[in-house]
């Protein structure tokens, strides 16, 4: 049976200039020809096309193509595997360009600049969600707060890190210690944390008024990655994000109510390290 030129390039995924193109250089020459002149393709040319395109994908160049074909038996195996070398570093260098421009992302994402090895170090069990991460920036785009916040971490060095996980892990264990109590999360000791826990945004990222950290909380109760990014999935206990939700609610609307009456907070900040 006999193929169009048209038909070939139809089925086969390629266009006629293609097909045209194989056959002024010789690379595949049609058995037959309409009696106006038209190619036509046999079985045969089908195959040789079928494995033109092969090694088309596999990124031979047509000249290459040509020599394999010509004695298939005395070259398509060494040429398999130079190719399969050259693949493989090509893939080794993609992957080295995919981790940098991954690290990139995570860079403009998160706001941290820190090698990988350097956030495993210094970040332990707390990870970044990427998701997460590229949501909040839609969500909070436009803010002052946010613009603020991840130049002042891509600022932070690896010691700024250590300093700022080793508080976050003090004030965790705090935390906990206050909920496995059963203290209550409007109680003081609650809303001494939740206060805490502004300070500490404010002091390492933004200005965290209470209506922000009311927001903040919120996407703690609402999203498990954002808890996550504060206490990790193995310290979490039911309940804990709902019990700090209320407790930063709690102390928002006392600071509200009476700012002027709660001192400055670096004495409490210091107490609570002492403890």
């Amino acid at each position: 049976m006999s193929y169009s030129v048209r038909q070939v390039a139809s089925f086969a995924g390629v266009t006629v200039r293609t097909l045209h193109h194989y056959d002024r250089t010789g690379l595949l020459t049609p058995g037959a020809r309409s009696r106006a002149g038209y190619r036509l393709y046999d079985d045969a040319d089908l195959a040789r096309l079928q494995q033109i395109l092969f090694y088309r994908e596999l990124g031979f160049p047509l000249d290459d193509i040509a020599v394999i074909l010509a004695d298939p038996q005395a070259n398509a195996l060494e040429q398999l595997r130079a190719r399969q070398r050259q693949l493989a570093e090509e893939i080794a260098r993609l992957q080295r360009l995919a981790e940098v421009a991954e690290r990139a992302i995570e860079v403009q994402q998160t706001g941290v600049s820190l090698t990988p090895q350097e956030r495993f170090e210094v970040f332990g069990e707390i990870s970044f969600d990427l998701s997460y991460a590229t949501e909040a920036q839609v969500k909070w785009a436009g803010s002052e707060g946010q613009r603020e916040s991840m130049a002042r971490a891509a600022a932070h060095s690896k010691e700024d890190w250590r300093r700022l996980m080793g508080e976050a892990a003090a004030w965790r264990e705090r935390l906990l210690a206050a909920f496995d109590a059963g203290e209550p999360s409007d109680g003081e000791r609650a809303m001494g944390l939740a206060e805490e826990h502004r300070q500490h945004i404010t002091r390492w990222f933004t200005t965290c008024p209470p209506d922000m950290h009311r927001r903040i909380a919120d996407d703690f109760v609402a999203d498990p990655r954002a808890f996550a990014l504060f206490v990790p999935p193995s310290q979490q206990r039911p309940g804990l994000a709902a019990y700090l939700g209320k407790a930063v609610h709690a102390n928002a609307s006392r600071r509200e109510a009476s700012p002027a009456d709660l001192g400055d907070f670096a004495d409490f900040a210091d107490s609570q390290e002492e403890r």
